[in-house]
């Protein structure tokens, strides 16, 4: 819902036709797109085989089990379709909406805080905390926070403040992935590992693999966008 407000604010400063009923439409689009794409990206990259073996538990959502990239992925579908309903260009909607996307970010993180879930590794450093759900309760990262400040706080500003000047369609999008994605495979250095998975890599977890395309892609976009020199107006 916050996010409601972020893209309906840019809306009009890029003078994009996004009035309602579209722009709730919209937002139901990409609600749709997150919690679908969050929960068959997480049954394909983190417990496929335990799916396969229990598959009435893909749809038990209450035992949790969501995935940022299956999220992100089931986004931009469900972005697409809209704009392929509407006739809007998708890459100029993605540099809309894309800025309301780490509110959403640091709201889960702070929620896998409090829920003391999702924690970091064991470390010695002072502000180091022990989580009730920690069975060995060692003194851990608060990765969580980490993240929060990174894929929430930090990349919220990035975006919002570079979208307030001309660029070309799709640079705010390729920045997007370039920023999360960076910020996302450091974090990931004192998050722990999951479970069922470990690290997947030599030194890099699922999620850290998992960033290294997001990266490329945003960079070769940002690459695109500038070479095209199409850089709208803004009011």
């Amino acid at each position: 819902f916050i996010g409601y407000f972020i893209i309906r604010s840019i809306a009009k400063r890029k003078e994009l036709p996004l009035e309602e009923p579209a722009l709730g439409d919209l937002v139901t689009n990409i609600m749709i797109g997150v919690i679908l794409g969050g929960r068959l990206g997480y049954i394909l990259f983190y417990g496929l085989s335990d799916y396969l073996k229990h598959p009435l538990e893909i749809f038990a959502l209450w035992h949790g089990g969501m995935s940022f990239h299956g999220g992100a992925i089931g986004t931009f579908i469900a972005v697409w379709l809209f704009c392929r309903k509407r006739g809007i260009p998708f890459l100029r909607l993605a540099d809309t909406a894309i800025p309301a996307v780490p509110v959403g970010l640091a709201l889960g993180r702070l929620g896998n805080f409090i829920n003391a879930e999702l924690w970091g590794r064991p470390s010695g450093m002072p502000w180091a905390m022990v989580f009730p759900t920690d069975p060995q309760g060692l003194p851990r990262h608060p990765s969580q926070l980490y993240e929060f400040g990174l894929e929430g706080g930090l990349l919220f500003l990035i975006l919002w403040f570079f979208s307030r000047r001309p660029s070309p369609d799709g640079a705010t999008f390729g920045l997007f992935l370039v920023c999360y994605g960076a910020f996302r495979f450091f974090a990931e250095f004192f998050r722990n590992p999951d479970v069922q998975l470990g690290l997947v890599l030599g030194p890099l977890s699922m999620g850290q693999v998992l960033c290294l395309p997001m990266v490329a892609i945003g960079g070769a976009l940002l690459v695109w966008a500038y070479r095209k020199k199409s850089v709208p107006a803004l009011s």
